[in-house]
C-alpha cells in the first residue's frame, strides 16, 4: 500500500516529529522515504537584484542540509532513502514531486498557525498540499521549535 513516502522538509525542529511518523511506516511497510525541501523562490525573488544570488546560495545551503538530516536519520533506521532540493513555491513544488515520483504518501507537519501568523508565513504549505494532493496526507501537527 505505501511503498514511496514523501517527507517534506525544511530543516526545522519540527521535521524530527514529522519523520518519526514517516520511519514507522517505512519501517513497518518497507518504505522508501522520499525527502524533498523547496527552496522557495518568493523569498529571493523578493530581495534586492544585487542579493539575491547569495540568498539563494544560502536557501539552497539549508535545503540541502535538511534533506542530508532525513536522509541520514532514515540511514540509522535502514529506511532506504531519495533525497531532492527543488526550487519554486513550497506546496505547487511539493505536489509536483508526489505525482512525478509516484508517491503513496505524504507526511508532513504543521505548526497549526491562524491569523496574523499565517498571513506572514505565507499561508499555509500543509493545508494547500492537503487541499490539493491526489495521495493521502497524514498530518503531523508539531510545536514551535
Amino acid at each position: 500500500m505505501y511503498d514511496d513516502i514523501l517527507v517534506p522538509t525544511d530543516g526545522s525542529g519540527g521535521t524530527d516529529d514529522t519523520l518519526t511518523h514517516a520511519l514507522d511506516i517505512a519501517t513497518r511497510r518497507g518504505a522508501r522515504v522520499h525527502a524533498l525541501s523547496v527552496v522557495d523562490r518568493r523569498i529571493y525573488l523578493s530581495a534586492a537584484r544585487d542579493q539575491q544570488d547569495d540568498i539563494l546560495e544560502s536557501l539552497t545551503e539549508s535545503a540541502e542540509s535538511a534533506v542530508d538530516a532525513v536522509e541520514t536519520r532514515a540511514a540509522g533506521e535502514d529506511v532506504e532513502t531519495v533525497g531532492a532540493v527543488r526550487d519554486g513555491v513550497p506546496h505547487s513544488e511539493i505536489l509536483k514531486y508526489a505525482d512525478e515520483a509516484g508517491i503513496d504518501l505524504i507526511v508532513i507537519g504543521t505548526h497549526g498557525r491562524t491569523g496574523r501568523d499565517k498571513l506572514v508565513n505565507m499561508g499555509s504549505v500543509t493545508e494547500r498540499v492537503v487541499e490539493n494532493a491526489t495521495q493521502p496526507v497524514l498530518v503531523v501537527h508539531i510545536g514551535d521549535d
